[in-house]
């Protein structure tokens, strides 16, 4: 569906000192993407030791590139079905009718680096204690570490009523899903972003990747609803599944006064708990029973918790805000399991309090790849995982925020200096639309 034509970001320019820092920014960035020189022989830490990986995504294919340029003669075992390979911090982006759907793919296998061995089965058992991983032929690849990347699992399934092949049909849409499923979600955001009626936006109360998107999601919609002229035509609803808009308290404040300023209504403590779509009615579980809102667009966001093989294994906490989802137990500062030694997970499965985004991935990977090879070599690691996570969190198409932040909530900006992380930028959008995903493929082959 074609933009409408003052619907298109370039519509809106960008003031003089906005592209200076965009200038400034790019010149940080070209300084943080500058390409290690290849490890010489000598820096790289002999050994024969087996590893495997369990997960090819962003996390598994990123400790991949990382430990294959640390180590010489090891035997790096990756091990993932997928072939396609899903950029997807783009999925809203595809959602937002910013980027096509093939935008956000490309495959796994253009990613894995010389000398690991990529398994194209999945995951059926992780054995910690025989250190073995056994695949779906019934193949065991045995371990002397083991770093579980297998990433989250969308269960649409536990929203009763809900049917993934519906997606894109009766106003019902769902960004997560799939790149087609997006784009089918784009589609049925124009159509009602051209006609107006009840938008309905919401996010799980579990645990989820980039909990931000709803959010932006919300915004998306809200300014295409301006830029068509139908505003005033449009009721938005944004159901929390707590008390908080966002997990750090000055953005949720924030959040709360752009949503205020926007006239999207905010429930508090709504659950979806099953929709029904012929009748296009979504049922909330509330702190007093459920609540029924009909719709006439609705994004679903469906609950998230880690895959099977890993809640069926004995590697997630046994105790705790995780256990009930199925998360790695794994030590929030050196992502090493509690109580096995020798495995490490990264990515969204791990059971730490932030850090379930690319950014995420980004600076964990490192962290556990150093402390591995410093097992390997017989020496002690210093590294530290603060809980580093980023969203860039766009509020009107051709404006965004930049919000970074630790375990502790504090704002950990990148670039101080040039932006604020609590403006709405337009140097942040260009950042999100432009600037991320080279970074991002920079990650893949562990040189960001």
């Amino acid at each position: 569906m074609r933009h409408h034509r003052n619907d298109r970001p370039g519509d809106d320019p960008a003031p003089d000192a906005e592209r200076r820092k965009l200038m400034l920014l790019a010149a940080s960035a070209a300084g943080l993407m500058t390409l290690p020189a290849p490890a010489r022989a000598a820096d790289r830490v002999r050994t024969s030791a087996r590893i495997v990986i369990a997960g090819a995504g962003a996390a598994g294919l990123a400790t991949a590139s990382r430990l294959a340029a640390a180590l010489d003669g090891a035997k790096i075992t990756l091990i993932d079905a997928r072939k396609p390979h899903l950029y997807q911090p783009g999925f809203t982006l595809v959602a937002a009718g910013i980027k096509p759907a093939d935008y956000v793919t490309s495959t796994t296998a253009q990613y894995v680096p010389r000398g690991v061995t990529l398994v194209t089965e999945a995951v059926a058992e992780l054995d910690p204690e025989g250190k073995r991983v056994v695949t779906e032929s019934g193949t065991a690849h045995p371990y002397d570490f083991l770093v579980v990347a297998t990433g989250m699992r969308l269960e649409y399934g536990l929203i009763h009523g809900m049917e993934e092949r519906l997606i894109g049909t009766n106003g019902l849409g769902s960004i997560y899903h799939s790149p087609q499923a997006a784009e089918a979600t784009w589609r049925l955001l124009s159509t009602f972003a051209d006609k107006g009626g009840r938008g309905v936006f919401l996010r799980p109360a579990t645990e989820m990747k980039c909990a931000g998107a709803p959010l932006k999601y919300t915004f998306i919609t809200e300014d295409y609803l301006s830029r068509r002229g139908r505003r005033g035509k449009a009721e938005l609803v944004y159901n929390a599944n707590n008390k908080s808009l966002f997990g750090v308290p000055i953005v949720a404040e924030k959040v709360r006064m752009l949503f205020q300023e926007r006239g999207i209504h905010v429930n508090h403590d709504r659950v979806l708990e099953s929709i029904d779509p012929g009748r296009r009615i979504a049922t909330f579980r509330t702190p007093d029973g459920t609540e029924d809102q009909d719709y006439d667009f609705i994004n679903v966001v469906p609950p998230m918790r880690a895959p099977a093989v890993v809640r069926e294994s004995v590697l997630p906490w046994q105790t705790g805000p995780w256990a009930a989802e199925g998360w790695l137990e794994v030590d929030r500062g050196t992502l090493r399991h509690a109580r096995y030694p020798d495995v490490f997970g990264v990515g969204d499965v791990a059971g730490v309090p932030k850090g379930k985004t690319a950014a995420s991935v980004k600076w964990q990977v490192p962290v556990a790849v150093e402390h591995l090879v410093a097992d390997i070599a017989n020496r002690r690691s210093d590294a530290l995982y603060t809980g580093y996570t980023s969203c860039p969190l766009i509020t009107r198409l051709g404006r965004a925020m930049l919000v970074e932040f630790d375990y502790q909530n504090n704002l950990v900006p990148s670039f101080p200096g040039v932006i604020a992380p609590l403006e709405e930028l337009w140097v942040t959008w260009v950042m999100k639309t432009m600037a991320l995903k080279p970074t991002y493929i920079e990650m893949l082959r562990g040189r960001a």
